[in-house]
C-alpha cells in the first residue's frame, strides 16, 4: 500500500489530472458495451455470450462517473470561487449537449410517429425526470439523460456542503468512504419499504440515493487533498479492479455488484490521480486516451439514440445480425458514435462552455512573490498540515478535469 504524502496536493498546474480524463472513456465504453449487448444486435450465440460476459457489469460505468465527478470537483475547487460561478459553469457544461440531443430525440420520435407527452418532454428538458418515479418519465426522450438529472442535483448540493467538507476531521471523511459501499449494499433490503413498482427507480435513479457514490468521491478527494489518503498504487489498483470485475461477474450475486465495484472504482481513481500528481507512469494520460475522455460525455449522450434509430430505420431492431456481422455492426456503431461525439464536443460543447461559463478565478499567489507554479521545490505557505508542495506538471496533462464533465450511464 502506498501513502499519499502530505505534500501530495498540487498547486494549479499539477491540479490537472489527465489520467482521470482517460478513465472517463473506460467508463463510457463499459456503458456502450452493456447497451450494445442488451439490444439484440448480435445473433450468433457464441459472440453474444462473449460480449455479455465482458460487459455484464457495464451499466456500473454510471457509478464510475458519479464517483469520479465528486472526486474531480472537490480536487479542482479553488478558493474564492462563488457558488453562482460554479453552478453556471456546470450548467454550461451539460445543458447545451443535452438540448441538442433532446431536439434530436424528439425529431426521431416525430419521424417514427411515436407519441410524446408534452409534460414528460418538458420535465426531461429541464432535467427533472430522475425525480419522477412514474414509468415513462425517468427514462424519457433521450433516455440516458436521467443521469444528468442526478448530476444536476449533485452540482446544486456541492457548493453548499464544501465549506463543511473543508472543516470536517479526516476520520469523518474516512467514515464516508467506508460507509458508502455498506449503504449501497443496504439498499437491497431497504427497497422492500418502497412500493414494488418504484423499487428500480429508488435504487437506480433517485438522485439522493445515487448521490452516495458522488459523496464517496468527494470524501476521497478531500482526504487526498490533505495528504491523508491511503491506498494502493496504480498497478495494484488496476489489478484489483480487473480481479473484482471478473470475480463479481462470475461468482458474486448481482445485489453485491455495486458495493464491490464502488471500492474498486475509488481505488483506481485515487491511484490514477496520485500517479499524475507524482509524475509516475500512467496508461490513461496518453493523447488518444485524453481525447477519448474529452468526448466521452458527448459519446454517452449520443450512443443509445443513434443505435436504436439506425436499427429501427433498417428494420433490424430486435432481430440481430448473424455470424460476424453482429460484431462488425457493434464496431461500426462505436466508430459512428465517436465521430458524432467528436463533432458535438468540437462544435457545441466546447464553444458553449466558453460562451456561457464564467472564467475561473486565479489561485492567489503565496506571500513572497512565488506563484503556485514557481518550481517543483517551492513549499506552499499556508502554514497548516497537509498543505501542498507544488510539483511539475505531468507530461500530457492538458485537460482540466473540472471543466471536463464527469458523468454517466
Amino acid at each position: 500500500m502506498t501513502d499519499v504524502a502530505p505534500a501530495a496536493r498540487p498547486a494549479s498546474p499539477a491540479s490537472r489530472l489527465p489520467s482521470l480524463t482517460g478513465l472517463r472513456w473506460v467508463a463510457a465504453l463499459l456503458v456502450f458495451g452493456f447497451h450494445a449487448g442488451t439490444m439484440g444486435i448480435i445473433a450468433e450465440p457464441r459472440h453474444e455470450a462473449v460480449v455479455n460476459w465482458v460487459f455484464t457489469l457495464g451499466l456500473s460505468g454510471v457509478q464510475f462517473f458519479f464517483i469520479l465527478s465528486g472526486f474531480v470537483l472537490v480536487w479542482s475547487a479553488r478558493p474564492g470561487d462563488t457558488r453562482r460561478a460554479f453552478w453556471r459553469r456546470r450548467v454550461a457544461k451539460i445543458w447545451p449537449n443535452h438540448v441538442v440531443l433532446w431536439v434530436a430525440a424528439l425529431a426521431v420520435a416525430a419521424w417514427f410517429a411515436d407519441p410524446v407527452d408534452r409534460f414528460v418532454a418538458l420535465e426531461n428538458l429541464f432535467l427533472l425526470q430522475a425525480w419522477d418515479p412514474r414509468g415513462g418519465h425517468f427514462y424519457s426522450v433521450n433516455t440516458v439523460s436521467w443521469s444528468l438529472s442526478c448530476e444536476l442535483f449533485f452540482y446544486l448540493c456541492l457548493p453548499l456542503a464544501l465549506p463543511l467538507i473543508r472543516r470536517v476531521r479526516p476520520w469523518a471523511l474516512w467514515a464516508v468512504v467506508i460507509a458508502v459501499p455498506l449503504l449501497i449494499l443496504a439498499l437491497w433490503p431497504a427497497q422492500a419499504l418502497v412500493p414494488e413498482e418504484s423499487r428500480w427507480w429508488f435504487t437506480q435513479i433517485f438522485p439522493p440515493v445515487r448521490s452516495l457514490e458522488f459523496w464517496m468521491g468527494v470524501a476521497a478527494a478531500e482526504l487526498m487533498r490533505r495528504g491523508r489518503w491511503r491506498g494502493p498504487g496504480l498497478p495494484v489498483a488496476s489489478l484489483l479492479f480487473v480481479a473484482t470485475w471478473v470475480v463479481a461477474a462470475q461468482w458474486v450475486r448481482a445485489e453485491l455488484w455495486a458495493a464491490l465495484l464502488s471500492v474498486a472504482y475509488i481505488l483506481i481513481i485515487t491511484a490514477a490521480a496520485d500517479a499524475d500528481v507524482r509524475g509516475r507512469r500512467s496508461p490513461w494520460r496518453s493523447r488518444p486516451m485524453i481525447w477519448l475522455g474529452e468526448v466521452s460525455f458527448a459519446f454517452y449522450l449520443v450512443h443509445v439514440l443513434v443505435m436504436i434509430s439506425v436499427l429501427r430505420l433498417t428494420g433490424d431492431w430486435g432481430v440481430g445480425f448473424p455470424g460476424w456481422w453482429g460484431l462488425l455492426v457493434v464496431l461500426g456503431f462505436l466508430v459512428v458514435n465517436l465521430i458524432l461525439a467528436g463533432l458535438l464536443h468540437r462544435f457545441v460543447e466546447t464553444p458553449m462552455m466558453r460562451l456561457l461559463g464564467p472564467r475561473r478565478p486565479a489561485r492567489p499567489a503565496p506571500p513572497g512573490g512565488g506563484g503556485p507554479g514557481a518550481g517543483p521545490g517551492t513549499r506552499a505557505t499556508a502554514g497548516r498540515r497537509g498543505e501542498a508542495t507544488p510539483r511539475p506538471r505531468p507530461a500530457g496533462s492538458r485537460t482540466d478535469p473540472e471543466s471536463a464533465y464527469v458523468d454517466s450511464r
